[in-house]
């Protein structure tokens, strides 16, 4: 029995410490208690000066009528009586150039503490009224005080502990019961208030991500948001924009995932499909046609970026990029390599000017064959922006920053959109331009990222556009 009731408790404070309701209690319970003791200290010491104070005014009763003048026909037995009705056994009134001393018996009393309240304030008030609390033993107390008697300038009087502790204990008791009460009604307030304005809403925030977590490919599990206007409602809001964002990532990639599967499967009839195409232009080359020398050439044009699409799209689909076989080459040479055959592949019937300032001794370390798919696929979205412009260029340079080497290759065109820059590395974003696949940025930029690098917009506009191509150094290099 005994052994599950301590398994309960035990339970019991793993949720609650464990929990954000639970320590939210815990917290509370903790910050009431201060509270108390706030409270609780500074009244115990406010009622223990009531107490001296009003057997100050009592004393002072008892011995103004032998202040007076033939106060000493008054019978002494009276005085005694006065002054155990006032809880003194002597009082000490000190004139201006007098003193005054009565005394209940003629026995001698050791004063075990004094207490001066000429000289107190709040922060002795507490101290003596807790010293007074917690004492146990029956002290004799010679407390000094001010007197509102005319001409005297303070009074004191002897007394026993006993009584004012007994009260103090009592006045103790009401204070804590009251508090109590007082503080766990509070605390039940603010906690239930707490509970249901934040912990709440976030337990259902919580749910809702777990929700989401277990099929996010399931719409009906997205939050529906509160018309709070809050940060929790913030919250709610920004946790339903997201899961919709993400939704929607997971259906397009659902999408692209489903169109990989089916080039896959048309790939090889394509193929053959393309490959007799091929065979036939060749043959209608032959031909002296003067219209047919003319459109061969673009049937050739448009059959090889048909094959490349297809072979783009498969690759990109499958996710099959190898890992980077890297070693140290000269830029320069492959660049030159790139751009000729960048501007080779564009129709185009205007000059391209082509410029690579690489340094001759710049070296960089990279899959040479992934460096000139990236640089290619960059330098062809060049030529085709350039494509037909008057003065049209292309330019390439290189340096090197400490261990990581950045290729920037701009060209002269109008420049890329604003509504396209924010998708331009998205596949299947064209750029809008006629034959485009789609797919040449976002596949440079997957090889610029197994090399530990990037590549980035970091220019567009009227006067044209430049990608940079980041690319470190192996960390074993």
């Amino acid at each position: 029995m005994f052994g599950r009731a301590r398994a309960g408790l035990e339970e019991g404070w793993r949720l609650a410490a464990h929990s954000l309701s639970g320590r939210l209690l815990l917290l509370t319970i903790f910050y009431v208690m201060i509270g108390e003791v706030l409270i609780f200290i500074p009244s115990i010491g406010h009622y223990h000066r009531e107490l001296l104070d009003n057997h100050i005014e009592s004393a002072e009763l008892a011995v103004m009528p032998f202040t007076l003048p033939e106060s000493d026909k008054l019978p002494e037995t009276l005085r005694t009586q006065i002054l155990q009705r006032a809880g003194a056994e002597a009082v000490l009134l000190t004139l201006a150039d007098q003193r005054f001393f009565f005394q209940v018996n003629n026995e001698q009393k050791t004063v075990d503490h004094t207490i001066d309240l000429t000289k107190s304030g709040v922060i002795s008030e507490m101290f003596e009224g807790m010293d007074c609390l917690l004492t146990t033993d029956d002290r004799v107390l010679h407390v000094i005080a001010p007197t509102r008697i005319k001409g005297a300038r303070s009074i004191g009087i002897v007394l026993r502990e006993r009584p004012i502790r007994d009260a103090l204990v009592a006045y103790a008791w009401r204070v804590i019961e009251t508090g109590f009460f007082v503080s766990a009604f509070t605390a039940l307030l603010v906690f239930l208030s707490l509970f249901y304005v934040f912990v709440r809403p976030m337990e259902r925030i919580s749910e809702a991500m777990m929700r989401f977590r277990d099929n996010p490919e399931d719409s009906s599990r997205i939050v529906a948001p509160s018309s709070r206007r809050d940060e929790i409602g913030q919250a709610e809001r920004e946790l339903a924009s997201m899961q919709r964002d993400l939704y929607g990532s997971l259906q397009q990639k659902t999408r692209l995932a489903a169109l990989g599967a089916a080039v896959a499967r048309i790939q090889h009839d394509l193929r053959n499909i393309l490959a007799n195409a091929k065979l036939a232009s060749d043959r209608l080359a032959d031909i002296d046609d003067p219209v047919v020398k003319n459109l061969t050439p673009r049937l050739v044009a448009s059959l090889d970026r048909a094959v490349a699409l297809a072979t783009q799209t498969l690759r990109y689909g499958r996710a099959e990029e190898r890992p980077p076989v890297r070693k140290t080459i000269a830029l320069r040479p492959l660049i030159d390599e790139v751009g000729q055959a960048a501007i080779e592949t564009t129709a185009s019937q205007i000059k391209i000017d082509f410029a690579n300032t690489v340094e001759d001794d710049l070296q960089i370390d990279a899959d040479p064959e992934q460096l000139y798919r990236m640089a290619l696929n960059l330098l062809r979205n060049g030529a085709e922006a350039v494509a037909g412009r008057e003065g049209a260029q292309l330019a390439v340079s290189a340096e090197r920053n400490g261990r990581a080497v950045s290729i920037f290759i701009a060209d002269n065109g109008a420049g890329i959109p604003a509504a396209l820059q924010a998708k331009l590395f998205q596949p299947f974003a064209t750029a809008a331009r006629a034959g485009g696949s789609g797919l040449g940025l976002a596949i440079a930029r997957d090889l610029a990222r197994l090399h530990g690098g990037e590549i980035v917009m970091a220019a567009t506009g009227s006067k044209g556009t430049q990608f940079r191509i980041d690319i470190p150094d192996h960390e074993g290099s």
